[in-house]
């Protein structure tokens, strides 16, 4: 089954999401990905921010776990401290590639925290938890979703 990993950065009022547009369908969602066979959910969330943004982060916390189907599979997601970049998908990364296709789009940004109760967001329990605890009122322990 996979496993995937998300991750919430938070910079002053902002935090880091991934805009898709897919196919047409556009949206919202946390940057990260699925773990690869013999890699540890830290390990996949800092390669995952890295080749998705190129921003450095630190002191992941696993603050929810996000059951899904079995296409997506649970998704661990942490809180990790900015340290520094400016989101931009990293040259060659899948996303990079996928982009060049022009009909299935990824863009990572900052987005102002008041403005996401106004975004299409996936999962929509996901984005009620982060709407819940944002900016500062994170779980000591990771919640179930």
């Amino acid at each position: 089954m996979r496993k995937s990993v998300r991750a919430i950065v938070l910079n002053g009022d902002k935090m880091l999401v991934m805009h898709r547009n897919k196919f047409g369908r556009e949206y919202y969602t946390l940057v990260g990905g699925e773990i690869d066979l013999g890699e540890g959910p830290e390990q996949a969330l800092a390669r995952e921010v890295a080749e998705e943004t190129g921003l450095q982060i630190a002191n992941p916390r696993l603050v929810i776990y996000e059951d899904h189907d079995k296409f997506y599979g649970p998704q661990y997601v942490y809180l990790c401290d900015y340290v520094s970049g400016e989101p931009k998908i990293t040259p060659g990364a899948i996303e990079d590639e996928i982009n060049k296709l022009g009909k299935n789009l990824y863009e990572t940004m900052w987005l102002p925290l008041d403005g996401l109760a106004e975004v299409p967001f996936v999962s929509p329990e996901l984005k009620a938890a982060l709407l819940e605890f944002l900016p500062d009122k994170f779980p000591t322990e990771p919640v179930t979703l």
